[in-house]
């Protein structure tokens, strides 16, 4: 069985890079560059090294080994608001843990694509553990409440592809929120952040909170570490659905 998909970066010919995507089983190499004989995967731009790099399959990951001797490869993970690794020339075997990747390759002045796709889970069975008291999480929050709705406002715009989309003002958000919450104010959304912040831990309560402006900082913050840890995903979105 195969575990990750290799895209090769778009041509003019859509049916043609469909054709010629790549299925590595764990073990297995891919090698790219610009010459097309020493290369399973050839990427024709004067920009790109003969020898540029290699991708190799290892169970439920892959590596990068970038055999450029001056160009950085940045590998991107598009659902992980601007998450993303570099490789240096030179660097092999860099482990790369992204479900999406896009391996961006500067070539002379462009960008070059080569997308690759890890869809292989491996989980531990939860039969096999010890028996006992269950672990406290790490992050308590109650999909439910309103709290969650305003967090889950705020992330939606990274969450629908784009990694570097700046955050929700509160007025956007009390717009995003009032369908299903008629009474939302500046007000409230503004005390709901300050209550997820003192939450999540990321504040000091507000007996010692530090005075002066601080509410962009705090969305952020609250922002990363939601989608850092997956306290808010894709399908939490439904929450801001209109209900019927």
């Amino acid at each position: 069985m195969y575990s990750i998909i290799v895209v090769p970066p778009p041509t003019t010919e859509d049916e043609r890079r469909d054709s010629t995507r790549f299925r590595l089983a764990p073990g297995e190499r891919l090698t790219f560059g610009r010459s097309a004989t020493d290369n399973d995967l050839e990427i024709p731009h004067e920009g790109v090294s003969r020898a540029a790099g290699e991708i190799t399959a290892q169970g439920a990951f892959w590596i990068l080994s970038n055999h450029s001797g001056s160009q950085t490869y940045v590998v991107e993970n598009p659902e992980g608001a601007g998450e993303h690794i570099k490789v240096g020339p030179g660097r092999l075997d860099a482990p790369i843990p992204f479900e999406f990747s896009r391996i961006v390759l500067p070539a002379a002045g462009d960008l070059l694509p080569i997308e690759v796709w890890a869809p292989r889970h491996d989980y531990r069975d939860p039969s096999a553990g010890p028996t006992g008291a269950t672990t406290a999480p790490a992050f308590s929050v109650d999909r439910t409440k309103r709290y969650f709705a305003v967090l889950a406002a705020l992330c939606e715009p990274r969450l629908r592809g784009a990694p570097h989309a700046p955050l929700p003002t509160v007025d956007q958000v009390v717009d995003r929120l009032r369908p299903n919450w008629p009474a939302a104010s500046r007000t409230s959304v503004q005390w709901n952040i300050d209550y997820l912040a003192v939450k999540l831990r990321l504040k000091p309560g507000p007996d010692t909170a530090d005075t002066g402006p601080r509410l962009n900082g705090k969305k952020e913050s609250l922002v990363s570490l939601a989608l850092r840890f997956d306290l808010v995903r894709e399908d939490d979105l439904a929450v801001l659905s209109v209900e019927r």
